[in-house]
């Protein structure tokens, strides 16, 4: 019987965790994410009804409901349990108008709660302390998804009209985007600077050596750029070389190091993506699992706090278990006097919630190992190692300067170092720093020397360097620029990036965002015709204007309507703006980016905007169907085009055909990159031509019927030369020659297994690149390169491959018209269920174990559909045609097989009458693919009106 009093959590998973907390007076049911959004059409919000939104059920919420529906039904009360953030109070409110509509229950009898982690005390402390709807809250919630539509739907059909070719628009997406194009834009227009520095070696009366470097000369303090070349370097070596030299001074101080304050979730995505290697989503996606429980010895616990906050303070308990902790383990002299209170810096945090923690610090890492996967094990020691070490003392470090000079004092070096006196914090953790950044305690320690020792003077090294252009953004330094500019939300940083990289509108590339040429159209149509929109100071005050309103300071509408007055306006401006007009100002924005100019080319006066081709007219940007493309402005008269991008040689020029990189050692051919249908590739040798003609002895027949022997000339194709396609994220343009031998040569052996002792090999093959071990293939990670994967990330990859082959297969239950068994398994293409030859794909997101037996149906059943409809027949509820991507038993082998056979005895004029329809059928496929594109920009549209969603929420 169910429970008199229903909890209505978001995924199945949280929802099975706390049924194990609750007696058999709860029952506890999932809304599985959201179960209403804004219908991809047109007038789902409208402005002027004073922005009425209508709602619509999700594709599988409405059985979801319907479920829930059940459940509630009778009960004396409904606790809302969803997610303590504004998205969870935003799917409580859905739920609560949902049961009103369907008066189910009382108002009075639906309740709010929230809990920070999922343990039973603070289920049940939540469950004592219930609360109403958060209003304000949900009218936060209303105006993020108004202003995310009202943008996605209003500026995305203005960017297909004006820019055909590009995808879409969103209000932070595009914002993102301007960052990383403007990165780029200061790499391409970078000019290195030339400097020199001069290093000495030392030697102190007791032997030992260090190297001090030249500061001061003349009496003149040197700065970066005093000695610009290698004239001034070699003029100051000449000065040095005569010289005898002591110390001259020698300072001594002592500094504190405090530790960095407990994760928020942009610091969790920063230090994940610094130290683990993981993407944005990887890591919440991660973090999602450890929130929502994980089995330990038979109990089912939540393992870390709620990972989408902005919060960096702790609860006493937690901050009493962290110190007594440190005490028992490290020593007392660890825990500091105090315990240390932090307030977070970023411009909209909430602190709503506590930081990210282990809900329990005296669950070490080492003792759930067992229990976790790979990279659960890995996010949960590092947060662990994070929350304990913002709770101990601080590292004691000794700081020394010495000063070393010649006797008239006009050359001076200085020589610097620190000791840690006291370790404090870094004995548990220390964070890594963006871009190279130097740590003050990877400077050397000095020996002991005191003001007048001589020294004997070594070698003298002059050393040329020369200015670097800032980074590309990484992922970790990207989300700490969005934060700090007040950008977005903490759950919302994983999406945004995830869907600049749908659109293609950047790719990660060693793990830095480097820009696609739609990209920096999108940007470059944005900042010249929606500049505000896209000004990081606007959006970060419209983000500002949302916190007003779920604090109660500001009222949702007045929000909306002074956005929508302006930009209304800046939409309307648009109407009459021609391609022509639109191609000139892009031409004139991007001309330095598309058309490079080279001091160096060796070619003075060279105009890379003249056409290669007839030499007269001037290349420019053109605009086509398929979007955009260089092409000659004397068009028709000259029809020179080429793509957008491209890679350029050295000189700067434009390649239109293969790369040569140079030639196999081995065997002297030629190794080239180039690029084909489907992406680029390296080839070694010569494309393959057609061998001499060789004589072949064949059977004639002549005009009496009678077979004689005679010579006919058959063609003889050479071989094919080796191929070997570019992992995905390697850029063709980075390609050298020992990359690309080094890739032709995959296989490669990375080690023996240090159980089995069989070869680990890594390769690329047709879905990528993978490790092999025996019978057993395991696809790489985004984050991992074939070429220097080692031997333990590779035994860590395949026991996770190996766990994931030896699950069993799970038999949910017999179908109801066959009486088959319908299982679910995990297969090559991922996790999915059977009923007899037919395999139906699990959705991306959805946890195969808590599939049920209708949700498996109906997956089946659209399986069958689909495939029917491929075929142009009925599907059969008995025995459905196979799902792509399953491994289809021999029993639909031999049909296959004897259908074949059939089909070739079929009467020639079958086979006429097939053609026949086929050809009538081409202009409804036709017309039936113009309906799918449309669809398809609508998709695109829903995507980036409903960017501020995070991915996590579309749970299943």
């Amino acid at each position: 019987m169910p429970g008199s009093n229903v909890v209505i959590v978001e995924s199945p998973a949280k929802a099975k965790t706390i049924n194990k907390y609750l007696g058999s007076d709860y029952t506890v049911v999932a809304s599985f994410g959201h179960v209403r959004d804004l219908p991809a059409r047109d007038g789902s919000v409208r402005p002027d009804e004073d922005f009425a939104m209508d709602w619509e059920l999700g594709d599988r919420s409405k059985r979801h409901i319907d479920e829930i529906a059940k459940a509630v039904k009778g009960a004396e009360r409904v606790y809302l349990a969803t997610d303590p953030d504004r998205e969870g109070e935003a799917i409580a409110w859905h739920l609560s108008e949902l049961l009103r509509e369907k008066r189910l229950i009382d108002d009075s009898k639906v309740q709010r709660i929230t809990f920070n982690e999922i343990t039973k005390s603070a289920v049940q402390a939540a469950l004592e302390a219930p609360r109403d709807v958060s209003r304000e809250l949900v009218d936060a919630y209303l105006a993020r998804r108004a202003l995310d539509y009202l943008v996605g739907f209003t500026l995305s059909p203005v960017l297909w009209r004006k820019l055909p070719g590009s995808r879409s628009a969103g209000r932070v997406q595009s914002v993102a985007l301007r960052l990383i194009c403007e990165r780029e834009s200061e790499i391409e227009v970078f000019k290195p600077q030339e400097y020199w520095t001069i290093e000495v070696g030392f030697a102190t009366p007791g032997g030992s050596s260090f190297t001090a470097q030249l500061t001061q000369l003349d009496g003149k303090r040197l700065d970066k750029f005093a000695l610009p070349a290698r004239e001034a370097a070699e003029a100051a070596v000449a000065r040095i070389s005569p010289q005898a030299f002591s110390v001259a001074t020698v300072e001594r101080k002592q500094s504190r190091r405090n530790p960095s304050p407990p994760f928020t979730t942009s610091t969790l995505q920063q230090e994940a993506s610094r130290k683990l290697g993981f993407g944005a989503t990887r890591t919440m996606r991660t973090a999602q699992r450890l929130y929502e429980g994980v089995d330990i010895g038979g109990e089912t616990v939540g393992l870390i706090t709620y990972m989408r906050t902005d919060g960096v303070s702790l609860s006493q308990e937690a901050i009493e278990g962290a110190r007594n902790l440190i005490g028992s383990h490290w020593g007392e002299r660890y825990v500091p006097a105090q315990p240390r209170v932090y307030k977070t810096a970023a411009k909209n945090a909430q602190e709503a919630h506590e930081a990210i923690r282990p809900t329990d610090l005296f669950r070490r890492p080492e003792e759930v190992a067992s229990y976790l996967e790979n990279d659960e094990l890995r996010l949960y020691e590092l947060i662990w190692k994070r929350t304990l070490a913002s709770q101990m003392e601080s590292a004691v470090l000794d700081q020394v300067a010495v000063d070393i000079a010649s006797p008239s004092k006009d050359v001076v070096l200085r020589a610097t170092g620190s000791v840690v006196v006291f370790d404090g914090f870094l004995k548990v953790y220390q964070e890594d720093r963006d871009d190279g950044a130097a740590e003050e305690d990877q400077e050397r320690r000095l020996p002991a020397m005191e003001q007048g020792d001589a020294l004997a003077r070594g070698d003298i090294s002059p050393e040329q360097h020369f200015t670097q252009p800032p980074p590309r953004y990484t992922e970790a330094s990207l989300v700490k620029k969005l934060e700090e500019l007040g950008i977005g939300r903490p759950s919302t940083y994983a999406s945004i990036l995830q869907v600049l990289q749908d659109r293609n509108y950047v790719r990660l590339d060693k793990r830095r965002f480097i820009p696609e040429d739609r990209g920096r159209l999108v940007t470059a149509f944005l900042k010249n015709f929606f500049n505000r929109y896209v000004e990081y100071n606007f959006t970060a005050d419209l983000e500002n204007k949302l916190d007003e309103i779920s604090d109660g300071r500001i009222d949702w509408k007045t929000v909306l309507r002074d956005f929508w007055r302006a930009f209304h306006v800046a939409v309307d401006g648009t109407k009459d703006l021609t391609i022509t007009q639109v191609l000139t100002t892009l031409d004139e924005e991007l001309g330095p980016h598309f058309f490079p100019t080279n001091a160096d080319s060796g070619t003075p006066g060279h105009d890379p905007r003249v056409c290669p081709v007839c030499s007269q007219g001037r290349l420019g940007l053109k605009l086509g169907k398929m979007g955009a493309f260089i092409g000659c402005s004397r068009y028709p008269e000259c029809r020179y085009t080429r793509p957008l991008a491209v890679a350029n040689d050295e000189n700067g020029e434009v390649q239109e055909g293969p790369r040569e990189l140079g030639n196999d050692p081995e065997t002297g051919l030629p190794v080239t990159v180039r690029r084909g249908p489907y992406g680029a590739y390296i080839q070694l040798g010569p494309p393959p031509v057609a061998a001499a003609p060789a004589e072949a002895v064949v059977e004639e027949a002549p005009a009496d019927g009678k077979k004689t022997k005679g010579k006919k000339k058959a063609k003889v194709e050479a071989p094919k030369p080796k191929r070997v396609s570019l992992p995905k994220g390697m850029a063709a343009a980075d390609v050298d020659l020992d990359t690309a031998l080094k890739l032709l040569a995959l296989p490669r052996s990375i080690g023996n297994h240090p159980e089995t002792g069989e070869e680990i090999s890594a390769g690329i093959g047709r879905f990528g690149p993978y490790l092999k071990h025996g019978s057993v293939y395991k696809s790489l990670t985004p984050d991992d390169d074939v070429l220097t994967i080692g031997i333990n990330r590779a035994v860590d990859l395949l026991a996770g491959a190996a766990k994931k082959a030896s699950a069993p297969a799970k038999t949910l239950g017999d179908h109801p018209k066959t009486g088959k068994p319908v299982t679910t398994g995990a297969g090559r293409f991922g996790p999915y269920v059977k009923h007899g030859s037919v395999y139906a794909s699990i959705p991306k997101g959805t946890e195969p174990d808590s599939v049920t037996l209708e949700q498996a149906l109906e997956l089946l059943e659209a399986k069958a559909a689909k495939d029917a409809a491929k075929k142009g027949k009925a599907p059969k509820d008995a025995e459905p045609a196979a799902a792509d991507g399953a491994e289809a038993p021999a029993k639909a082998e031999k049909a296959t097989k004897a259908k074949a056979t059939t089909a070739k005895k079929e009467p020639a004029k079958k086979e006429s009458a097939k053609k026949d329809a086929v050809k009538k059928a081409a202009p409804k496929k036709a017309a039936t693919k113009k309906a799918d594109a449309a669809e398809a920009d609508k998709t695109d549209a829903k995507t980036d009106a409903s960017e501020e969603k995070p991915a996590a929420r579309k749970r299943a």
